[in-house]
């Protein structure tokens, strides 16, 4: 059976998750088998090898993409389907199989945190349009472009990741926690300075969050509000003391620490963040640049099966 939106390409990254990948890139091709889905798998062979696979699909004529792995290959994917700030193919459509250490960017839309279960979503014809962010930071000198469709940060977060990314795989979906607590006692905040679409703030701050969608770091719900429909990015920025964490993490986990006295509540379609600090920036929980960074919104931007 075809799809409605063609053939599927999944694009599976075999090194995610403590090394039982492989067999799970051949479980996917059994369970798309049994729902009768014609597909054909690309096998990723390292950093930025699934954002070349999507691109050369697309451009082959094909349109059912699949990200089989964590947030870090979904946001590869996601990156590219777009050249020159354009969209390769703007009727492509992108599927998610969660696999490896974690996707948190399906929590936002009920996919399903399993393969087993996100496969069933990729039948039929169902689709999101969703908005994605645009971020646009410092590297090496250069100013570089990425899309996120999940959430970015600058600051804490943007170490937190880089510290996450060299813990043992053994650490699995408490990785990121981990990280958090061997990163917090060391990070200082810093002056920050906002635009947000022409509006001047500042504040001492260690961290600005601006999701798209709900959910990071393992299952944390740090943006309770979002709609990643509603053309609008959602701004977080940390101003209380980092002893704060001790009581508002467990509550993160609910999202229900919000509204919080030492956390500032935007929602946007762009800010720009400046820091009297170096600020790493992530997104999706891949480690970027450093801020000084852009945040924008763009609107409907990916259909997303569900």
């Amino acid at each position: 059976m075809t799809s409605p939106f063609g053939p599927l390409v999944v694009i599976a990254n075999p090194s995610s998750g403590r090394g039982r990948s492989r067999d799970r890139v051949r479980r996917i091709g059994r369970m798309l088998a049994d729902l009768g889905l014609d597909y054909r798998i690309a096998v990723t062979a390292g950093p930025g090898h699934a954002a070349r696979a999507a691109a050369r699909a697309l451009r082959d004529g094909d349109r059912f993409l699949v990200a089989a792995g964590g947030d870090g290959t979904v946001h590869e994917v996601v990156n590219g389907m777009f050249d020159g700030g354009q969209p390769i193919a703007p009727d492509a459509v992108l599927g998610v199989l969660p696999a490896g250490s974690g996707c948190d960017f399906v929590k936002s839309f009920g996919i399903g945190a399993d393969a087993a279960t996100a496969a069933r979503h990729l039948t039929g014809d169902a689709v999101r349009t969703i908005d994605l962010g645009k971020v646009t930071f410092a590297c090496g000198g250069e100013t570089r472009v990425r899309y996120f469709a999940n959430i970015a940060e600058a600051g804490l977060g943007g170490s937190v990741v880089e510290r996450a990314s060299r813990l043992p795989a053994a650490f699995g979906k408490t990785r990121y926690l981990a990280a958090f607590w061997l990163t917090l006692p060391r990070f200082g905040p810093a002056a920050v300075r906002l635009d947000a679409d022409g509006q001047a703030f500042e504040w001492l701050a260690h961290n600005v969050v601006v999701a798209n969608c709900r959910f990071y770091g393992g299952g944390m719900r740090i943006s309770p509000r979002s709609e990643p429909d509603d053309g609008r990015l959602d701004v977080l920025v940390m101003t209380g003391p980092k002893s704060d964490a001790w009581t508002t993490l467990p509550k993160v986990y609910r999202g229900t620490h919000l509204p919080h006295r030492g956390i500032a509540e935007l929602r946007v379609s762009r800010v720009s963040v400046q820091a009297g600090a170096p600020f790493p920036v992530e997104a999706d929980g891949e480690t970027l640049g450093t801020a000084p960074a852009t945040f924008e919104v763009v609107p409907g931007a990916l259909r997303l099966k569900v």
